[in-house]
């Protein structure tokens, strides 16, 4: 039953607002990726520098010495949905690297029961059948060294394809850029998502799509329109590592993730919206890593009209040991967001490793 509100949930919404530009269209890429920056709080713009640059800021991918690969895996809302994610970059010279990666975040096993009611008005539950709903993003990356020292580029081109079963399919494009910069160990970054917006086309089956509808009273039984347009956003970042006794770091670093649209973040205005974090990594000896964050900090209307200030708090814990990275991260703690919380499991591989 969970698993068909959500799909129901999910068509409706995809009918009502594939028509112009959204403030909230192809969310699952913005869900995040790689349980070590998940447990800071996603605060990794400028200070990535790995495989996972590729979703991060696609700059980070220049530091790269060997090829990886990482692989990640979530559920989400109490495990009705299931998040995937898995990445390979690699360096093409001193100067430049690239990378791919795919995220599948999907709904499976959801029940159809639009032909459970026969024509003569009987119910028969033979006629439930199963299906699923995923969305993908394939992402390729390209990373640069510039001539200037300390700065380095990358860009994402993106695809998109999303399923509703037999009801509804989709294909999208899209386009990322990021940029960072070093200087007396201080990092910056600046990733600009879907940054020529990132359009979709909708294949909408008529003869499914009026069965469904035909299950909400009062559902207006015209096609919606067959294309969205996500619109831009930007996240700014800046971090800095800090070493202590030889053996221990802290990285510290805060990012402020911006759409240009008035939302309930705490810094709201007509023009754009922004949403601070701050995270943490505590690591010993490159082996062994705690981290923490606070973000998602959102004005939040109580029923006596009050407002509240929420926010989601993470936590996270990885270790290291000859080129394989295995983290952790919890995410949602204390309920102060609206998603229940998420245990989050990742592993990152140096194939470097397997050479003789």
């Amino acid at each position: 039953m969970k698993k068909a509100f959500l799909f129901l949930l999910l068509l409706v919404g995809t009918a009502n607002y594939s028509q112009a530009v959204r403030k909230y269209s192809n969310e699952f890429m913005n869900i995040g990726v790689d349980a070590a920056s998940l447990g800071m709080s996603n605060t990794v713009v400028a200070s990535t520098n790995d495989v996972n640059s590729g979703y991060w800021n696609p700059a980070g991918l220049i530091h790269l010495e060997d090829n990886q690969v990482s692989l990640m895996h979530a559920n989400y809302f109490a495990n009705i949905a299931q998040y995937d994610y898995m990445a390979y970059g690699s360096p093409i010279d001193d100067r430049s690297a690239w990378g791919i990666s795919l995220i599948r975040f999907g709904v499976d096993d959801i029940l159809n029961t639009t032909e459970l009611i026969d024509s003569q008005g009987n119910i028969d539950y033979n006629r439930i059948s199963l299906f699923s709903t995923a969305d993908y993003g394939f992402t390729f990356s390209y990373a640069r060294k510039l001539p200037v020292p300390g700065f380095q580029y990358g860009v994402n081109a993106k695809v998109i394809r999303r399923i509703i079963g037999k009801f509804a399919n989709s294909w999208g494009f899209g386009f990322d850029a990021g940029i960072q910069f070093e200087k007396n160990n201080w990092q910056f970054g600046l990733m600009l998502r879907d940054i020529t917006t990132t359009y979709n086309v909708w294949n909408i089956d008529e003869e499914e799509y009026k069965k469904i509808a035909n299950t909400i009273p009062d559902k207006n039984q015209e096609l919606p329109q067959s294309t969205e347009i996500t619109a831009p956003k930007a996240q700014l970042g800046i971090a800095k590592k800090f070493i202590i006794h030889y053996d221990y770091s802290i990285l510290a670093a805060a990012n402020m993730n911006m759409r240009f649209t008035k939302t309930n973040d705490i810094i709201s205005t007509d023009f754009v919206s922004i949403d601070p974090a701050i995270g943490f990594e505590f690591g010993y000896t490159d082996l062994v890593f705690l981290r923490a964050g606070v973000g998602n900090f959102q004005n939040i209307q109580q029923l006596d009209n009050r407002e509240q200030i929420g926010f989601q708090p993470n936590i996270g814990l990885g270790f290291k040991y000859k080129g394989i990275q295995v983290d952790y991260a919890l995410t949602d703690l204390g309920n102060q967001s609206a998603a229940l919380y998420s245990n989050i499991f990742s592993v990152k591989v140096d194939l470097s490793l397997f050479r003789n």
